[in-house]
């Protein structure tokens, strides 16, 4: 069993009565695993921060419906309590598909109960109308229970509990205004957990919230997994993610695996935590770096993976690593096959222009200039690759997320992707991406769960260039 954390909208609180629940159940005995439903980075973060262990997408849309069942059904064996955090309203799902990637649609492909959110700061009896509609308009869907946020006082919760009593709906949550803990936003969402300061404090506000608001009579036999009943003299079995037919051809022995090097800091951060399996799955060493206080790439590198992030809130102290941007165009232009995503893409442009207006240098292998606007690009996209990449190949349609308030001032002569919101909508493609040298840069996010091809390809572009580099007449000190 698991419970589902939904909402009937976003910004009622969903994520830090998330986080709170999973600090109570870190302090308990037992290992806890959490999900998010959809492409989001950010909460998944917070998540990963409470219980140490990463958070996982269940996004259908990025993958398919089988894989989402058979990952929630691999990291709920290896843990004994598992809860979801749910994406906007609970119906709400991506734009013409029919509430698939909903929270609705994640609860019903892994039949599993919610704990509908609500935020009461402007709500009484009204409370009633809003539980009915959501606990009866889809009767497969199972309402475990409401947690009342942002309630007033008792005099207020009072009157919510009257006109909640006829639906006969459980109260599994009360939760009054909590204005000592508060995670900022900004452009993109919630500001990182890794970016604000006093760590530490924040955690035992939410634990304490967890211990107090909650009917952990209620709450914790839903969350408990079978991995608590179970016997403890049989290990469980992962189900493998990677079938043997998708592995490289040749083995990746520890002493010769293929080593990418992963740019991971405040300013990158956005991965997919089956994304970094999947090519430990395969053989390769991860090797993690900061573009921003390391003063040389990895040595005896074969890849490179950029992940997004946000460049545009530490463009100052990317742009002021000279020895690294430099270090860093030589080896893409030297054919290292590499691999970015929209912060990543961000950082190889010529130059980025911040919120605030300034113009500063970056690593300049892209003949493109980024600014941040005030518009908003986002949704899930179709795409068609029209050529070979280090991570593609022409022909191949994948799914991907866009996430971004920014915009290059041109785009590529020869675009990798061919683009479009709906396949079926009559509306013209888009032609976006770049590929230079052996590099894939995008503004396009992938979850490789349901294409376990593309890691394979590109780990076989990494083992062909560690193949040419070991000739002595090639090897090179920095690689």
């Amino acid at each position: 069993m698991s419970l589902v954390i939904a909402a009937d909208r976003s910004g009622v609180g969903k994520t830090t009565i998330t986080a709170a629940i999973l600090a109570s159940l870190q302090a308990r005995p037992g290992v806890v695993q959490s999900f998010k439903v959809g492409p989001d980075y950010i909460d998944p973060m917070f998540h990963t921060v409470v219980t140490h262990r990463p958070c996982r997408n269940l996004d259908p849309i990025l993958t398919s419906d089988h894989y989402i069942q058979k990952l929630f059904q691999t990291h709920t064996r290896q843990s004994d309590y598992a809860l979801i955090e749910g994406v906007m309203g609970l119906f709400d799902g991506a734009i013409g598909q029919d509430g698939r990637g909903s929270t609705a649609h994640i609860a019903r492909l892994l039949n599993l109960p919610i704990a509908l959110v609500l935020d009461c700061s402007r709500l009484s009896d009204s409370i009633a109308a809003l539980v009915h509609g959501y606990t009866s308009f889809d009767p497969q869907i199972q309402i475990a229970g409401v947690i009342l946020n942002r309630v007033g006082s008792d005099r207020h919760l009072q009157s919510l509990k009257l006109a909640l009593q006829p639906l006969s709906v459980r109260i599994v949550g009360v939760l009054q205004r909590q204005p000592s803990i508060h995670i900022p936003n900004r452009h993109l969402g919630l500001v990182p957990i890794e970016e604000l300061e006093g760590t530490e404090g924040l955690l035992q506000q939410l634990a304490t919230v967890g211990n107090c608001c909650f009917d952990w009579s209620v709450l914790l036999p839903l969350l408990a997994t079978s991995a608590s009943s179970r016997p403890q003299d049989v290990p469980p079995l992962p189900a493998p993610y990677i079938s043997p037919q998708t592995r490289p051809h040749h083995s990746l022995q520890p002493s010769s695996a293929i080593r990418v090097a992963i740019a991971r800091d405040v300013a990158f951060s956005f991965y997919y935590a089956d994304n970094l399996d999947q090519l430990r799955q395969l053989g390769a060493e991860l090797v993690y770096w900061s573009p921003i206080n390391d003063k040389a790439l990895p040595i005896n590198i074969h890849g490179l993976y950029l992940g997004g992030g946000f460049p545009e809130m530490f463009a100052v102290e990317l742009s002021q690593n000279l020895a690294v941007r430099q270090a860093l165009k030589n080896v893409i232009q030297a054919g290292l096959p590499t691999y970015a995503e929209c912060g990543g893409l961000m950082y190889l442009c010529e130059s980025l222009q911040t919120l605030e207006g300034h113009s500063l240098p970056m690593v300049g292998v892209l003949p493109t200039n980024v600014k941040m606007t005030k518009r908003l690009t986002l949704g899930y996209r179709c795409a068609i690759a029209t050529q070979d990449t280090p991570l593609l190949t022409a022909g191949t349609t994948v799914w991907g997320h866009e996430f971004h308030h920014s915009q290059l001032d041109h785009i590529a002569e020869n675009p990798i992707y061919t683009l479009a919101a709906n396949p079926s909508a009559a509306t013209l493609p888009q032609m976006e991406g770049w590929h230079l040298y052996n590099l894939h840069a995008s503004y396009l996010h992938l979850h490789w769960g349901h294409h376990p091809e593309l890691p394979q390809r590109f780990l076989q572009q990494c083992q062909s260039f560690r193949h040419d580099m070991d000739g002595p007449e090639n090897r090179t000190q920095h690689l």
